[in-house]
């Protein structure tokens, strides 16, 4: 053998510049040590029944007495004034006096074996009444949309504090290893009334801050390339970054976090544009959610997020803004105008569950429909010589639906009293729902918790009970 030819052989079998080195060196970058990374995944501490959730917030509050709580002794009582005791000593966003009850003007039916009543103005989540557990002893203090909205999300009324999808991610991390754990989809064209804090992470590190994607342009604002810059140079520039940082030694923890968002950020680029395509679905399944490539719509995001849950991501929360149904508009119309903004939702809320089921992740995955609050049995003061009909904010009694991930399917949980206005049967707060939600991803909503400013803080702060009687 020739020096020439052992020191080739040598090279490639033992150099640390080698093709075996750097194989090795690709499956250690695999194995890095899991601080490095604070999204590795990590085994809950409690037996998990959900291993991803699919958040459908109904942006404004829809209108529960028109499409989950059938209420006929309100429907009867229509145009008389609420007793007074309902409402005395109680404030309202924009109603005062005495108003008149205000019974549905939709239809309602009795829906499969479990016989639950939901309106003909969701058919197809009506046709799917067997499988979803309906709570509608829903109750909240905040009556107006960004108190609620944080309350819902972040276990507090005011900003600051770390929404539900950042809290999961910081306790599970991510089991998608080129796509964000928290990732969250807008469509309407507006914000939610609570704005980024619905998906901050507030107090924790920048990290387990939710990502939001958009269905045109770049999916992920400041995630591209600068000009000039090609991907080989930003990989070139991360690894310099990386190692000048690891000559100081220990890493502080938020240099970790700026790390790995740096990391995450490369690896997007190639990630998010590709599960961001939504024509790569069969025509089939774009017609059943009502979806259309390079569309911002509902049906478009609730078919992405059935693609990132499928690609490991852990939390994927929708907000579909126009549904503050107050009537000062006929688009605001509880009768006619409400089965018009129900009818594209309806169907790609259909369409997903069915989708999760069939594929096998339905099970896996919590779905959770909601809005933030209520809306009066009563008649929204502004529209008392209108035509048209609507409904003021309402927080002392609500509805919504769960499905998959651990839930008792064709149950309805909770009732309110016969006009709909407080919550009487088996009442659920919001912080409830986090405790039972928690529990279900594998967490004691009380453990839990994060040191800030001296106290640990926790989703539920020092409220919240599992409801046992919703689960499988």
């Amino acid at each position: 053998m020739t020096l020439l030819e052992r020191t080739r052989r040598t090279f490639l079998r033992d150099g640390a510049l080698g093709l075996g080195g750097l194989a090795l060196a690709s499956l250690l970058a695999e194995a890095d040590d899991p601080r490095d990374n604070p999204l590795t995944p990590r085994r809950p501490p409690l037996p998990a029944r959900a291993k991803a959730v699919i958040v459908l917030h109904l942006s404004g509050a829809p209108p529960h007495l028109d499409l989950l709580d059938y209420k006929p002794e309100l429907v009867k009582r229509t145009g008389q004034p609420i007793p007074e005791s309902f409402i005395q000593g109680k404030r309202f966003a924009f109603t005062s006096g005495v108003p008149n009850l205000l019974g549905t003007p939709q239809k309602f039916r009795q829906r499969g074996q479990s016989g639950a009543w939901v309106s003909d103005a969701l058919p197809g989540i009506a046709s799917l009444a067997d499988e979803l557990c309906f709570l509608k002893g829903m109750w909240t203090e905040q009556f107006n949309h960004a108190p609620a909205e944080l309350l819902l999300y972040t276990g507090a009324p005011r900003p600051g504090r770390p929404s539900f999808g950042s809290w999961v991610t910081y306790g599970l991390g991510s089991e998608s290893r080129n796509l964000p754990g928290f990732i969250v989809l807008v469509s309407g064209g507006v914000l939610p009334s609570a704005g980024k804090s619905a998906w901050g992470n507030g107090f924790l590190p920048g990290v387990f801050q939710g990502v939001q994607c958009r269905s045109g342009g770049d999916p992920v604002l400041y995630v591209s390339n600068p000009q000039g810059m090609d991907r080989e140079m930003r990989r070139l520039s991360l690894d310099a970054l990386r190692d000048l940082n690891q000559m100081e030694g220990t890493l502080h923890p938020e240099t970790r976090t700026r790390l790995a968002q740096y990391e995450m950020a490369f690896r997007m680029q190639i990630a998010v544009p590709e599960v961001m395509d939504i024509s790569r679905e069969p025509l089939q399944v774009l017609e059943s959610y009502g979806a259309h490539p390079g569309a911002a719509s509902f049906a478009n995001n609730c078919l992405l997020a059935r693609r990132l849950v499928e690609q490991g991501v852990r939390f994927v929360q929708l907000f579909d803004w126009g549904w503050d149904f107050h009537g000062t508009n006929p688009a605001e119309d509880i009768d006619v105008g409400l089965r018009k903004r129900c009818q594209p939702m309806d169907r790609a809320v259909t369409a997903l569950i069915r989708d999760l089921k069939s594929r096998g992740l339905l099970d896996s995955t919590l779905v959770v429909w909601t809005g933030e609050f209520g809306r009066t049995p009563f008649r929204e003061g502004r529209t008392a010589q209108s035509k048209t009909l609507g409904r003021d904010h309402h927080p002392h009694s609500y509805s919504m639906f769960l499905v998959g991930g651990g839930i008792k399917p064709g149950i309805t949980y909770g009732a309110s009293d016969e006009l709909g206005f407080y919550a009487v049967e088996n009442k659920m707060h919001v912080h409830d729902l986090q405790a039972t939600l928690l529990h279900l991803l594998g967490f004691d909503h009380e453990r839990l918790t994060y040191r800030f400013q001296g106290r640990d803080f926790r989703l539920t702060d020092v409220h919240g009970r599992v409801v046992h009687e919703i689960l499988a």
